[in-house]
């Protein structure tokens, strides 16, 4: 993907460390943790899905009763079922839930992560946590295969992905279902996060999610250009 390559830092690019503490109040509070549920994962959470997705989906960060707990993003917790279902739904997913890292379901084509890898207190990273975790979304990005779409759930996700591209924040802005053409192969897509408070709230209806996931997969069949959709 040699577009995409020429966005990324010349920084080093780093795999996945399951055994990372360069955060200190992240390594604590994952201590804290792990003494009061043991039977949790409680350590970074890695990436989940196809190796050669064209489409990478990146939350926030893992949550204390579900990716934190099963050592898989978005498995196990309420953010999960809308997210999971519509993958189903529009030929991503095997199955349209995940409730166990050892249930059967398997991506096709995509891959998901987040812009922290570790628990945070409250579930709110702080800016400096989410830029230094961010050289590990610079080697997801890498690993795609283009043309490629991002999804990013959330403004800190979006944020973090443009910082990952070496991109100017005030010259993509984040907006649920905007579009962002940041390279020959690559495009950004927003979405508001799929969490319990926004999906009770409608901020976001099932409905607004499937849009935007019907322009994502209309852009990896080929139907829709990515330059002329972002």
């Amino acid at each position: 993907m040699d577009t995409l390559k020429h966005c990324m830092s010349r920084k080093s690019l780093l795999k996945f460390n399951p055994d990372c503490r360069d955060c200190p109040r992240l390594a604590e509070f994952l201590d804290q943790t792990a003494l009061k549920y043991p039977d949790y994962h409680a350590r970074p959470v890695a990436p989940f899905g196809d190796r050669d997705a064209q489409l990478l989906i990146v939350g926030l960060a893992p949550g204390m009763h579900g990716a934190n707990a099963t050592g898989r993003p978005f498995t196990g917790d309420y953010a999960g079922i809308l997210l999971y279902q519509t993958l189903y739904d529009y030929g991503f997913s095997n199955r349209p839930e995940s409730v166990s890292r050892d249930d059967d379901l398997q991506l096709s084509g995509c891959r998901i992560t987040n812009a922290v890898k570790c628990l945070p207190p409250q579930n709110k990273p702080q800016l400096e946590e989410v830029k230094h975790c961010n050289r590990y979304l610079q080697a997801e990005l890498q690993s795609l295969r283009g043309p490629a779409v991002v999804l990013a759930l959330g403004k800190i996700a979006h944020d973090a992905v443009l910082r990952a591209l070496d991109l100017r924040l005030s010259v993509y802005p984040f907006g649920h279902e905007r579009m962002h053409h940041v390279s020959d192969d690559l495009c950004l897509v927003d979405s508001y996060h799929c969490s319990r408070y926004n999906t009770q709230t409608r901020r976001l209806t099932p409905a607004m999610f499937a849009r935007v996931f019907s322009r994502v997969r209309r852009i990896l069949d080929g139907k829709e250009s990515p330059a002329g959709g972002c």
